[in-house]
């Protein structure tokens, strides 16, 4: 074979292997776009049942490194389908939708443990307190039952797994009466029942979490009957703290429950931007910035599976609970003392 034809031959097999590479880079670079879109089309899928998304559950489910699950949330907000927050994603439906339970309880562990520790201090041995609904309320109630300050409390609560952190303790040293009520998605109890329980009450002090925080407006929530809730908790309590962290500014609600005035205490975390301080400030009466944990993450999975875990608790006797309350705490109860309970506004 002469020298002309070896390189006229070379030449095709070089050529048909680059046609070749070619090819399976072409096949490698379509394939990997449709697993992303794959991906994408989970990740709303979750977000449509869930209400909100955690990074490192998805990557978990996914079997995919969390940048790749980053890269996919950041994509789908610039297309407008998804909202972006600390750790994961929610949907852009928020007036009217709220995520499970569930969901909320392993997102922004490390900031809800930092706001209740330091909500903690607000209560005394002996009080008669309430706690709303909510995963940063329930965050509240597991650091107050584990202190000292939970000796001879009486907890009123409209929550589901905040009643059940309290039956499950063995010292029997914390009563517990609950409302009764309609469940919601936060596994809270609202509507006419809750409300009229919780109207035949008094109580020291209320904390409540939120939805979102509006300025200049107040506090929301998505569900108007968790609102008119948290508005009969309010009328009864000497004083009101609402217990949220600083992504809360960002999200938006539909129902207002309570102005700034009528809240004597915001507790919340240290990465709400400077502004946002500023003119939270000049609306509220008290504002208190807890030191937020640098390692949130490392808390996810522990602490969310914890309160994961009484999500799913069914209402057997929830209404009875509540019913029975009235003959335990009523005006009555007080006696003269009554007035020194004055609903907060």
């Amino acid at each position: 074979m002469g020298i002309a034809a070896k390189i006229v031959r070379s030449s095709r097999i070089v050529c048909s292997k680059r046609s070749i590479t070619f090819v399976f880079c072409v096949y490698v670079c379509d394939n990997v776009r449709m697993i992303s879109s794959q991906r994408q089309h989970l990740i709303l899928s979750r977000l449509r049942t869930r209400g909100a998304v955690r990074i490192t559950a998805l990557s978990k489910e996914l079997n995919v490194s969390a940048m790749t699950v980053r890269r996919d949330i950041a994509e789908l907000s610039d297309r407008g389908l998804l909202k972006r927050v600390h750790g994961g994603a929610v949907t852009t439906n928020t007036l009217l939708s709220e995520p499970l339970f569930s969901v909320k309880s392993q997102m922004d562990i490390g900031l809800k443990d930092a706001i209740a520790r330091l909500a903690v201090d607000y209560v005394s041995p002996g009080d008669v307190i309430a706690i709303g609904g909510g995963t940063t309320a329930y965050v509240f109630a597991q650091h107050l039952l584990e202190s000292r300050r939970a000796s001879g409390i009486t907890i009123l609560t409209n929550s589901i797994p905040v009643a059940e952190l309290v039956q499950a303790l063995e010292s029997k040293d914390v009563e517990v009466i609950v409302t009764g009520g309609v469940i919601t998605r936060s596994n809270s109890l609202v509507g006419p029942i809750a409300d009229k329980v919780v109207a035949s009450l008094r109580v020291n002090t209320v904390f409540l979490g939120t939805h979102s925080v509006s300025l200049p407006r107040g506090f929301l929530m998505p569900n108007s009957l968790e609102a008119a809730t948290d508005m009969a908790l309010m009328d009864i309590a000497d004083r009101t703290i609402i217990l949220t962290d600083h992504t809360k500014w960002s999200c938006t609600s539909l129902s207002l429950f309570a102005r700034f005035d009528q809240v004597d205490t915001v507790i919340t975390d240290d990465g709400l931007d400077a502004e946002s301080q500023l003119r939270t400030r000049e609306l509220v009466k008290d504002l208190v910035l807890a030191p937020a944990s640098e390692d949130a993450e490392s808390f996810a999975t522990a602490a969310g599976a914890g309160a994961a875990g009484v999500a799913g608790a069914g209402v057997a006797g929830a209404a009875g609970a509540g019913a029975s309350a009235s003959g335990v705490l009523g005006d009555d109860a007080y006696g003269d003392d009554a007035a020194d309970f004055a609903a907060g506004e």
